[in-house]
């Protein structure tokens, strides 16, 4: 069965780029003009991936995200923004966002962003998980949520896919390339500052003292790496 797109976004010509372009690599695509309608539409359909932009009449793509996400509504999200403005990117990141592009783009950056999204999200899925323990932290993979000392955290996918991975790699010293590479399935060279944030995101969620972080080190000039704290 074909996976099915849906395309949010008010500039009809960049919703007929995109629908022919998404159409032509194999998949089903619906198209949303506003963010009331694609809330509409995903609360009622099927959808396997939205690609959101940021810009939207009435509810902008940042409160779609929000509303989505605190309905528990876990679809994948690739959001696009017209804007080159880290604020909006962080944002929507903290929102649950999966993954951003900022125009103008290419049609072939598009579905390779889908297309690794997908990938991710299947294997999530289809992965047997058992429970993994680093000092107080308690990660439970088959939940996407963590715990320390019996206090539950909540993260959203790509925050939880990072930090299992770092788990999984314990001791490791990983690249911001590696992580790309590993965790959001990149096969060119993409933006590592979205790598900087999430790893900003989960320190605030589990570390103590954010500021100086006892699970998830910086290796200056190399990358990250998660490992036990001493003592």
């Amino acid at each position: 069965m074909n996976q099915k797109i849906l395309i949010v976004d008010d500039e009809k010509s960049i919703v007929t780029l995109l629908n022919y372009n998404i159409e032509k690599a194999g998949f089903i695509t619906d198209v949303a003009y506003d963010g009331l309608e694609a809330i509409q539409k995903i609360e009622s359909n099927d959808y396997d991936l939205v690609v959101l932009d940021l810009m939207l009449p009435g509810l902008d793509g940042m409160e779609v995200c929000k509303h989505l996400r605190n309905n528990k509504i876990d679809i994948p999200i690739l959001m696009l923004t017209a804007k080159d403005d880290e604020f909006d990117k962080v944002l929507g990141l903290e929102l649950g966002a999966d993954d951003y592009l900022t125009k103008p783009f290419s049609p072939k950056e598009v579905i390779a962003r889908i297309k690794a999204i997908l990938r991710r999200t299947k294997k999530a899925a289809t992965n047997n998980f058992s429970t993994i323990r680093i000092g107080d932290l308690l990660i439970y993979p088959e939940r996407y949520e963590a715990e320390i000392n019996s206090n539950l955290i909540t993260f959203t996918r790509k925050e939880f896919e990072l930090l299992y991975y770092l788990a999984t790699n314990k001791g490791k010293v990983i690249s911001r390339d590696q992580l790309l590479s590993g965790v959001w399935d990149y096969d060119f060279v993409g933006d590592t500052r979205i790598v900087d944030v999430h790893i900003s995101h989960l320190r605030e969620k589990i570390e103590p003292n954010s500021k100086k972080p006892i699970y998830i080190k910086t290796v200056r000039g190399l990358g990250y790496k998660l490992e036990e704290p001493a003592g």
